[in-house]
């Protein structure tokens, strides 16, 4: 008897089409980023709320308000040059902004940069890595973009822009974080007032010679300094001049130093001949304490005292010296009655 065989039939095989490519692979792929609906507002965060009101009131432009079941993806560009506390606060305000937010830094690449703003201290790998190991930052976005475009906010499935609230301007915009306003996805921030690379490098400039003697103790070479032979032999030779005018003159005020303590035992034993001594005293203190406050006020490391301070301290000394001068004659009494 013959057995037939029947053919299994297979289920149908679904194909799926590939989903978008998070640059950090995390478990926010593929999130909606359209705005907040009023239906969604009734798990906001009461602070949250406030927050974007307040921003609102206080820059004018609308502001969405932040989805509330998934990481709020807030994006942030620079060149992050010398990166330095400046950078590291706005960073900072940035992934503050909410209670959980995924921080997402781009860095723009050697090319536009020099293009465009001139050339960096630092180059794109290294300013790559310096934002990286910044706590604040959790993915970085190598080679982004000079401008911010409609396409890389829906590849990104970025929430808001974070930028300084002043217009960035550029030879193509008047603003070029117009159009995210427009859309209520931009974050203010505030800048940080007395850094900047630009300052860092205008530092520099200025102390020029000094870095360059700098290195030069440390054992740079000339030509890793970019200097010429002469240019080296001028510096050493200014550094050995000023070492040898520092030893003069520490030399120079020890001496007079000495000396003058021992002028001042010389006159006060001969004031003491004629019971002086306190006026002695006085005197000296006050000559050595202007002398202080001089040296001081040169150096630029300290206040120079009120004149009720200096004339309680001097109150004071005169009091001490006196009750010595009362005390000695006193002695020196006794010692003429012993003898008598």
């Amino acid at each position: 008897m013959g057995v037939s065989k029947r053919k299994r039939s297979m289920p149908p095989v679904s194909v799926q089409k590939p989903q978008p490519f998070s640059r950090d692979a995390s478990d926010e792929d593929n999130v909606d980023t359209t705005p907040t609906s009023e239906s969604d507002l009734n798990g906001l965060d009461p602070e949250d709320k406030a927050l974007i009101e307040r921003l609102q009131k206080k820059y004018g432009f609308k502001i969405n308000m932040p989805p509330t079941d998934r990481p709020v993806r807030i994006y942030m560009d620079g060149i992050f040059d010398l990166f330095h506390f400046g950078h590291a606060k706005a960073l900072e305000q940035s992934k503050k902004m909410f209670k959980n937010v995924h921080l997402m830094v781009g860095v723009c690449n050697d090319i536009d940069t020099h293009k465009r703003k001139g050339k960096t201290v630092m180059s794109d790998v290294e300013r790559y890595e310096a934002v990286r190991h910044c706590a604040w930052v959790s993915e970085v976005v190598r080679d982004a973009p000079w401008f911010v475009t409609q396409e890389f906010i829906d590849e990104h499935r970025i929430d808001y822009v974070a930028h300084d609230a002043e217009p960035y301007g550029s030879t193509e915009s008047g603003d070029v974080y117009s159009f995210v306003k427009e859309q209520g996805r931009f974050l203010p921030t505030e800048r940080t007032e007395g850094i900047s690379t630009s300052d860092l490098i205008t530092r520099i400039v200025r102390d020029y010679d000094s870095y360059l003697r700098r290195n030069l103790e440390r054992g740079v070479s000339a030509k890793d300094l970019n200097i010429s032979f002469l240019k080296e032999r001028r510096i050493r030779t200014k550094k050995s001049i000023d070492d040898l005018r520092h030893t003069i003159a520490t030399a120079l005020q020890d001496t007079f130093g000495l000396w003058e303590d021992r002028s001042h035992d010389f006159v006060r034993q001969f004031g003491g001949i004629f019971g002086a001594e306190d006026v002695v005293d006085k005197f000296w203190k006050r000559r050595h304490r202007k002398r202080l406050i001089l040296e001081d006020s040169r150096a630029n490391s300290s206040q120079e005292p009120s004149e009720d301070d200096e004339d309680e301290q001097s109150d004071h000394d005169t009091t001490s010296s006196s009750s010595a001068s009362q005390q000695d004659r006193r002695n020196k009494k006794r010692k003429l009655n012993l003898f008598e």
